[in-house]
């Protein structure tokens, strides 16, 4: 048990320290409390489904023969403040990138700021997913879950 408690907070510990996630994901996760245990994980999860969708929208619109460079922008721009409001940090970086892009219309800038933010998703979800499934089980053996100070 106590080797699957150390795995968490090293996980969690690697992730802030490369910067996938940042502090408000601390904050998010002082928000949960015995009346809601498993408020961070909902909340990623809409942030899942809803960057999901985003990124797929991105990636049609570029595809496009007339691209909307205002409309990919407001993809970026909703999906860097949910990314920035979970704390996942690299991921809110890159819209912030591929907004300039978006704003000087430059198709292929966008097409690499939109790999870059489907690998550096790809990897915060990963290391999220892991994270809940070492929490759980974690609380399969009525542990609980510990905290980073």
């Amino acid at each position: 048990m106590d080797h699957l408690q150390r795995k968490l907070r090293d996980l969690e510990s690697t992730m802030i320290q490369q910067g996938i996630l940042d502090d408000q994901f601390s904050q998010l996760q002082k928000l949960q409390d015995d009346s809601s245990p498993d408020f961070v994980y909902e909340v990623i999860t809409l942030f899942f489904a809803d960057s999901d969708k985003l990124l797929n929208n991105m990636s049609h619109a570029l595809g496009q023969k007339d691209v909307n460079f205002k409309q990919i922008d407001a993809y970026a721009h909703q999906q860097k403040g949910s990314s920035a409001s979970v704390g996942a940090a690299k991921v809110t970086n890159i819209c912030a990138a591929f907004r300039s892009f978006c704003e000087a219309k430059n198709l292929e800038g966008c097409r690499r700021c939109l790999q870059q933010l489907r690998q550096e998703y790809d990897i915060m979800k990963n290391n999220l997913l892991l994270l809940f499934k070492l929490q759980q089980d974690i609380k399969t053996f009525n542990r609980s879950i510990p905290t980073r100070e």
